[in-house]
């Protein structure tokens, strides 16, 4: 620089003496923290003790650069220079000790939090500690938050994996059944042993038919589970789905002896699919018609919900057990551990109207519920069942706006 700077406590510094200390002190240590980040880079994967050390040694090495950058330029004598670098040095010093004693923080801090990790892929439950700075606490709070989201994903599945296996099982046994009724059916209609092969063959049908429909309740429930199912939106008037599922489901209502009623709001309309809505309400009476006794009613009503429509199916099974209520839309689930279906024999076939879904004496695969959950909400909706006088009450509601129709 051209000029000495001031020296000495009694002269104040002119605005061109700051500037000139300002470039000096920028020039040298903004040379020392290029080299810095250049040293930086090869250390960026140390621990966080070598690297919060480095920095307390670089913001050191950057204030001694600035200083004898400016004692240069204001040459000063050789005992005042040694006496700027002695302070600088016993600075640099006491901030690397603070610099490795946080950094010795930093360490068992992140030490635990890898422990708590290691402990969270073994047992998949991870224990937020309060005790960690806040960066690190909001990590911690973060992956416990995932560790309970992966707890319940874990539960769900396992509760899936339980409900195949059944499905698998029991659904074998639903088949083998009727398979057995056939075989002997076909045996005794070639040899000629059955007295009225008419009522046989009658009979037959009924039974494939009955097996039809369960291969399609299984086809759809695949479709369901798997996210393929398409649904056409389009304004539905919701009272004349509530009107054909009645009708359709009257004769089997009277054979059990059950009165059908309910009502729905005028020009109550959702936005929905009508054949996936209408196995909704279908399948909802069918299974309340299923578990009513006879001089028993079975009740229908929509209403506006105010943020969507709301379905409600009463029925009178005399309730279900509290435990059960959570299991009641689970896959083939129906109500108890043995599975006693009631197969008609070869020698007392049923009449051909028993064949349909819900008829008196036909006992279903378990599968309508579940379809019903599943159609439900690929509609973005809700169906939750609970216990009221005489019996149950399934709500289904459904939201006001469309939902994604690609699932």
């Amino acid at each position: 620089m051209g000029r000495r700077l001031p020296v000495g406590g009694g002269v104040s510094l002119s605005t061109g003496d700051q500037l000139d200390i300002v470039v000096v002190v920028s020039a040298w240590a903004g040379g020392t923290g290029a080299v810095a980040l250049v040293v930086a880079w090869f250390l960026r994967r140390r621990s966080v003790r070598v690297l919060t050390a480095f920095v307390a040694l670089v913001a050191v090495a950057a204030v001694v650069a600035g200083t004898v950058g400016t004692a240069r330029a204001m040459f000063l004598s050789a005992h005042d220079f040694e006496v700027v670098l002695l302070v600088a040095g016993v600075s640099g010093v006491v901030a690397l000790l603070l610099a490795l004693t946080v950094a010795a923080a930093f360490g068992h801090w992140s030490r635990t939090l890898r422990a708590e990790a290691v402990r969270f892929g073994e047992s998949g439950t991870f224990v937020s500690d309060p005790g960690l700075p806040a960066d690190l606490r909001e990590l911690s709070e973060e992956l416990a938050r995932t560790g309970e989201r992966l707890q319940e994903s874990r539960s769900r599945e396992l509760r899936l994996e339980e409900s195949r296996r059944e499905l698998v099982s029991w659904v074998s046994h639903d088949l083998r059944s009727p398979l057995a009724a056939l075989r002997a059916m076909t045996e005794a209609l070639e040899d000629g042993l059955a007295e009225d092969p008419e009522r046989y063959h009658r009979q037959i049908r009924a039974e494939v038919d009955r097996m039809v429909r369960m291969v399609d309740d299984l086809f759809e429930l695949s479709r369901i589970h798997a996210g393929v199912l398409q649904l056409s939106l389009q304004p539905v008037a919701v009272g004349d789905i509530v009107s054909e599922a009645l009708a359709a489901a009257d004769p089997v209502a009277r054979a059990r002896g059950v009165r059908l009623g309910g009502s729905v709001s005028e020009g109550l309309q959702v936005t929905a699919d009508p054949a996936g809505l209408s196995r909704v309400v279908s399948n909802l009476v069918l299974n309340a018609i299923r578990h009513t006794p006879a001089d028993g009613v079975v009740e229908v009503h929509g209403r506006d919900a105010g943020s969507g429509v709301e379905l409600a199916v009463t029925d009178g099974c005399g309730g279900i057990p509290e435990e059960d209520l959570p299991r009641l839309f689970d896959v083939a689930w129906q109500g108890d551990a043995a599975r006693t279906p009631h197969a008609p024999q070869p020698t007392q076939p049923t009449q051909p109207a028993q064949a349909q879904s819900g008829q008196p004496g036909e006992r279903g695969a378990g599968l309508g519920l579940a379809i019903v959950k599943g159609l439900v909400e690929a509609h973005r909706g809700q169906v939750a069942v609970a216990n009221a006088e005489p019996g149950c009450r399934f709500v289904v509601r459904l939201p006001a706006s469309a939902p994604d129709p690609a699932l």
